[in-house]
């Protein structure tokens, strides 16, 4: 958004330090070399491409959905190529076990002494970028086994932790139309996922050209552009980026007003009454911190030093629509996730944005608990 009010600059003493420019100057040259290295093998999904490197930058977890052949697995193939990280891939199965992804105990002779003791062995999930193929084809015990490394970033096994490596990324890939076979994720697994970014059909020019480049004898060779310890600070420069009290109470209300318990009346009776016939649950706080930190990370990733609504409203629907249950009547009259988020941004640029400012909110939205 282009026409900012005064209320949105962020206080002078959470301004970015000379040495966190320089460093934000770096990371928006660093993100466009990869968005440049991965358009060589994705086509025609730019929007997929920046949304998946804001939940990356931002720390989070991403869920690609989309129809087969839509190049999910290769998006990820293709990251993992960019960035200079351990990276393991899980198929995952309906005969997949939860000790299949995070490891087990196994009892081990000592030669020497004839003592006999245990000994972890590391699943694949203890790597730095790991892709969950197909994660609803597994049932939801193997599911929840990637609840304690995604929150927590560690596994536990006989009762003993064991961290993951730093950083930790899971980027699953989800088909949407098959049902037979598949198990939907409970929303508690679903949450812990920043973002739902979907895939759609490209153009056909775009179509053309997958289909030249992928036909032939060779494909294009994708340099590495950032190693782990680079991607580390980089993941905490953006949660230094300011962010202003009306940006983060913004987000904050655009979260709360997809809940129809009432919590906070919309601005327009209209939508209060549509959240109320439509949804059965809404988005919670975790949202909210999330709309903050992927505005953070979009506007790092294009060089800017402090979050506007334009990044929240760019990253709205990735963040709530998995957060977001209708009910039958709403898909019975045609609504979808999306089209209710749509509603409610226009509905949230229509009221007077000055309310949003409030004296205990002079300050940066920092929060320390972002799932």
């Amino acid at each position: 958004m282009n026409n900012q009010t005064h209320t949105d600059a962020a206080p002078r003493n959470s301004e970015l330090s000379s040495d966190d420019v320089q460093l934000l100057d770096q990371l928006a040259e660093i993100g466009d070399q990869m968005m440049q290295q991965l358009k060589l093998r994705i086509i025609g999904q730019d929007d997929v491409l920046e949304q998946v490197l804001i939940t990356l930058f931002a720390g989070g977890h991403g869920l690609l959905v989309g129809v087969p052949g839509l190049a999910k697995t290769l998006l990820v193939n293709s990251l993992a190529q960019v960035l200079d990280l351990q990276f393991s891939r899980i198929q995952f199965t309906p005969d997949l076990m939860p000790s299949d992804i995070t490891g087990t105990e196994v009892i081990q002779e000592d030669r020497s002494s004839g003592e006999r003791h245990f000994r972890f062995i590391p699943g694949p999930v203890f790597a730095n970028i790991v892709l969950a193929d197909e994660i609803n084809r597994t049932p939801p015990k193997t599911q929840a086994a990637l609840l304690e490394a995604m929150q927590e970033k560690q596994v536990t096994a006989a009762g003993v932790r064991h961290s993951l490596p730093n950083p930790f990324f899971v980027l699953a890939t989800q088909n949407p139309i098959e049902q037979e076979g598949t198990y939907p994720l409970p929303e508690a697994q679903l949450d812990r996922f920043m973002c739902d970014i979907r895939i759609g059909y490209m153009s056909e020019e775009n179509e053309l050209e997958v289909v030249l480049s992928t036909t032939g004898d060779s494909s294009a060779p994708i340099a590495r552009v950032l190693n782990g310890a680079d991607l580390q600070q980089f993941v905490h420069l953006v949660r230094r980026i300011p962010v202003a009290a009306t940006v983060a109470r913004y987000a904050t209300r655009l979260a709360r007003l997809t809940r129809p318990s009432g919590e906070l009346a919309a601005t327009d009776d209209a939508t209060a009454n549509l959240i109320s016939r439509f949804v059965q649950w809404g988005a919670g706080p975790r949202a909210s911190q999330f709309l903050v930190l992927g505005g953070k990370a979009r506007a790092a990733l294009a060089g800017r030093p402090m979050v506007e609504r334009a990044d929240i409203d760019a990253i709205a629907k990735p963040v709530l629509r998995h957060r977001m249950r209708l009910n039958f009547a709403a898909r019975a009259e045609g609504w979808t996730t999306d089209g209710l988020i749509d509603h409610l941004l226009k509905d949230l640029k229509q009221s007077n944005l000055e309310e949003c400012h409030a004296p205990g909110l002079e300050k940066v939205f920092r929060s320390q608990n972002t799932g």
